[in-house]
């Protein structure tokens, strides 16, 4: 056990789990990080047991970081912000998990983003990665956009990019659309020679795998590649339609996030480019910033 912490010392814990990877972060009382892991999905629609062994295997990764033990757990004051827990069905399975921690505060990937990005405060985010969605809190006026789950929703999200990547060179190889580079790009790496083994390798593809191809888009169409420049302009555009809903109550800041946020930014408008503005912490730093506010506010109710 790491010695600097005394049994009592309160602990918290932060976990930000997505559709493709969950991250966690141990924090002490007075604010240090004492130890971060990273496991794989957490959404509960992969199914409950993926997501919960992710947050486990991504806090154990972050104990023995801090140098602490794996019954040190149930010392974990903890705050998760989850994709697909703004689903009722969701959010009451993980309500009830039986879990190993202390106590667990449970929100959406999306508030803890917003928390984190604006270290409480009031703002803007937006979430690009392998789902999209956005979230704004101003003066207690809250708008939450998308979060739908892919393929009905996530418009514009790394998950949506690469399945119209995919539905794009299967039109293009059999000569029902124009030559792609997108073509050449997705057979080279699949190592795939048509079009079957293309469908054959996707068959059972899940948001996370269709995310991974995402990229390849950007690649093409910043060698000039039209059919991808299209896919890049109309994504943007579902992005930018987010963006300016947020931005109509006026939130003091707007931030995006995401792995795909960086490459989507330069492709939005002037003016929704002119307002983003760095997130001052990660999402789950903000899922601490929670689990302290919840904590906090269930003391003074059990004090009352």
């Amino acid at each position: 056990m790491n010695a600097m912490l005394k049994a009592d010392t309160p602990l918290y814990l932060g976990i930000d789990g997505g559709g493709s990877k969950c991250r966690a972060v141990i924090v002490s009382s007075d604010q240090q990080i004492l130890g971060e892991g990273l496991s794989g999905p957490a959404n509960p629609l992969r199914g409950m047991k993926v997501a919960t062994d992710s947050i486990l295997s991504a806090t154990q990764q972050a104990l023995t970081c801090a140098g602490l033990a794996f019954n040190d757990m149930s010392r974990l004051v903890a705050g998760a912000g989850l994709a697909g827990v703004n689903v009722p069905q969701y959010f009451q399975l993980f309500s009830d998990w039986q879990h190993p921690f202390k106590t667990l505060h449970l929100t959406s990937d999306l508030h803890i983003a917003c928390m984190g990005a604006h270290q409480g405060g009031d703002g803007a985010v937006i979430i690009v990665g392998t789902g999209s969605c956005g979230l704004a809190d101003v003066n207690g006026q809250l708008i939450e956009l998308g979060g739908h789950g892919f393929p009905y929703g996530d418009n514009g999200s790394g998950a949506w990019f690469g399945m119209q990547l995919l539905h794009k060179v299967l039109l293009s190889l059999d000569k029902l659309a124009p030559q792609t580079m997108l073509a050449d790009l997705l057979l080279q790496e699949l190592a795939a020679a048509n079009a079957m083994e293309l469908v054959a390798h996707f068959m059972h593809a899940t948001p996370t795998t269709y995310a991974k191809f995402a990229p390849l888009v950007f690649v093409a169409a910043e060698a000039g590649d039209e059919t991808a420049l299209q896919l890049v302009q109309q994504g943007a555009g579902f992005i930018a339609d987010i963006a300016n809903r947020l931005l109509s109550i006026q939130p003091p800041r707007l931030s995006f996030i995401g792995g795909l946020a960086h490459k989507l930014l330069p492709y939005l408008p002037a003016q929704i480019q002119q307002q983003v503005t760095p997130a001052l912490q990660t999402p789950e730093l903000g899922a601490v910033w929670y689990a302290r506010s919840r904590n906090q506010t269930q003391s003074i109710a059990m004090s009352l």
